[in-house]
Parts: structure tokens; C-alpha cells; sequence
């Protein structure tokens, strides 16, 4: 059975006749959490790389675990995600070769406009998932092994919550992504954490609204790995090093910082904070 990268290969075989081999060379697999893609940030930043490397990215655009595992098979050059434990541990198995810091931005609660919780213009966002749970207020959750969904996890931790244990019928785990989690939020009267970018891009807002924003442990940091060419001989080493050099370097910092929507920016370089 061919896998995705198998089949990629197959296809820039059958076009050898018609295209250069140095043209066929030029392109690598990027597997990235939704919100790069859904945010449109992609869109913005890979035509400016390619003008400047004559280097395609193709997006596999999952969640950060799914992303992950795609790295872990060899289906991707490098993966670009926001779950730091993860990355870290995926580096740490020999997986990935190095995590570089690139961006970040924040998570915000989104709920009603009517707020049945109460909840509305707070930052404490563990008290405010204490009090959704104990008014037994819809929440939706992604359920998807996603940085957003790693996220939310923790936070019902942080605010002593046994989600697994305290959970009933108003918490429900969709297994799917923002963009769709959003949208059942909005028809069924919920609560849901998301990422600010695909927020500020979501279009169907509908009866919607930022419940809790501004607890710095809202904090959400990406970063980005170069699959390890040690472990899968098919990875393009040089070509996506080029990437990462390209994200962190001023240049692509720029390009993240310049990318905004209703003048609004989505997300904030800072590839220089080793800590991050």
C-alpha cells in the first residue's frame, strides 16, 4: 500500500519527462496544526519563501498529534506545530533533529454572546472552566490530540478538574478541528477554547463571542522540527533546513509579524527566545 509520501513520489515520477529533475527536487512535505493553515497564514508566507528558494511547501494540515505521527512515519520534511511537551519529546525519541521557537500567540475562550455561564470579561480562565462546569454549561471540545485540545486539557488540570472523571453530557469531544468545533459551538449554544488566529479568521462567528482572554496561561507558542533524515532516508534534509533557516531567519520573522487581518495581527515572531 502506498503511503502519502510514496504516492507524491510515483506522481513526480510520471511528470520526469516534462519537468527537470532540479524543478522535481524543489518541493517538501510540511505536516502543520490547522491554525497556520485555517489562519491563512500559509497562504501569506510560502509564496514569499518560494520567491526567495524556488522551494514548494506542500501543507499536510492535521492536528499537532496527527502531525507528529506523520513526522514519525517519514511522510513529512519537517513539521510545524504548537504543543511544546510533544515537540520536545518527539526530538527527545530522535524523531525531529531540533525544535526552533518561530511564533506565537494566544488561546481565548469563545462562548454565547448570552454567556449562560457568567463568564464574560474574565481572565481567569480556570476559574471560568471551574464555573462552566459546575453550571454544567456546553463546552465543546476538538478531541483530536491537537495542540488546542493538549491545551484545554491542561487548563482543566490547572484548574483542578479531572475532565475524564467529572465530565457528563454538556462536555462533548467532537474528534475534529477548529474550524468545525467553532461551528458546533455556535449551533449549540457551547463554550470552546480556540487559538486566536483561526478566531480572528473564522468567518461564521454567528452568535459568538471572546468569553476570557488575557491569562498568561493562555500562552501558545509553535515551533518547528526538521524530521530526522537518520531515522527516514526520503526526508530532504537541505531543502527543508532551508524552510526553517527561512521561518527564523529576520526575513520569514518579518513576513509572520506582516501578516494580518482587518489590521489585526495574528501571530508574533520570536525565533530569538531560546526559552520559547
Amino acid at each position: 500500500m502506498f503511503n502519502r509520501r510514496t504516492l507524491i513520489a510515483a506522481l513526480a515520477l510520471g511528470l520526469a519527462a516534462v519537468v527537470p529533475a532540479t524543478a522535481q527536487d524543489k518541493s517538501i512535505i510540511v505536516s502543520s496544526t490547522t491554525s497556520t493553515q485555517d489562519s491563512g497564514l500559509f497562504g501569506h508566507i510560502l509564496p514569499l519563501f518560494k520567491a526567495k528558494t524556488g522551494i514548494e511547501v506542500k501543507v499536510i494540515s492535521q492536528g499537532t498529534g496527527q502531525a507528529l505521527d506523520t513526522g514519525r512515519r517519514g511522510d513529512a520534511d519537517a513539521v510545524f506545530v504548537h504543543a511544546k511537551a510533544q515537540e520536545e519529546k518527539f526530538v527527545a525519541d530522535g524523531f525531529g533533529v531540533k525544535r526552533n521557537p518561530v511564533m506565537y500567540n494566544d488561546f481565548v475562550l469563545i462562548g454565547p454572546k448570552s454567556d449562560p455561564a457568567g463568564i464574560k470579561g474574565g481572565q481567569d480562565i480556570a476559574r471560568a472552566l471551574t464555573t462552566i462546569k459546575n453550571k454544567k454549561a456546553a463546552f465543546i471540545s476538538r478531541g483530536d490530540r491537537s495542540g488546542t485540545h493538549s491545551a484545554e486539557l491542561n487548563l482543566w488540570k490547572a484548574a483542578g478538574v479531572d475532565i475524564e472523571k467529572e465530565k457528563g453530557d454538556w462536555y462533548k469531544a467532537i474528534g475534529q478541528g477548529m474550524g468545525a468545533a467553532l461551528n458546533t459551538a455556535g449551533s449549540s449554544n457551547a463554550y470552546v477554547l480556540s487559538d486566536r488566529a483561526t478566531w480572528i479568521s473564522f468567518k461564521n462567528k454567528s452568535n459568538l463571542a471572546i468569553v476570557v482572554e488575557g491569562d498568561k496561561r493562555l500562552f501558545n507558542q509553535y515551533g518547528v522540527i526538521l524530521v530526522n533524515p537518520a531515522k527516514h532516508a526520503s526526508v530532504k534534509k537541505d531543502l527543508g533546513q532551508q524552510f526553517i533557516d527561512w521561518l527564523i531567519s529576520p526575513e520569514g520573522q518579518k513576513a509572520i509579524a506582516s501578516y494580518k487581518i482587518n489590521g489585526e495581527q495574528l501571530f508574533y515572531p520570536n525565533a530569538t527566545d531560546t526559552g520559547a
